[in-house]
């Protein structure tokens, strides 16, 4: 994963790694605006993705901020955010 920008290839790693897939998502495919209840993912499930990105890149994300990203975008967005302010 690149340290300057967190991609939904990223995203879908570490979502894999953290809590696995339901068999009827298919998350190669357009997920940016799903949500992730759609997707199969609750809340137990994005504590680990999240707490797995912090570890991963060196960053905390807000737990307010991190529950009104209800999709990939919004996450994806979200992680960036820090990540720009971290390396500023």
């Amino acid at each position: 994963m690149a340290a300057n920008a967190f991609t939904l290839n990223d995203l879908r790693t570490v979502l894999l790694e953290a809590a696995g897939t339901d068999e009827d998502v298919d998350l190669a495919g357009d997920i940016l605006d799903s949500d992730f209840e759609q997707l199969g993912y609750e809340s137990l499930a994005l504590l680990e993705t999240a707490g797995r990105i912090e570890r991963t890149h060196g960053i905390s994300l807000d737990e307010e901020a991190l529950a009104e990203a209800s999709t990939p975008r919004r996450l994806i967005d979200l992680v960036n955010s820090h990540l720009t302010a971290a390396t500023a």
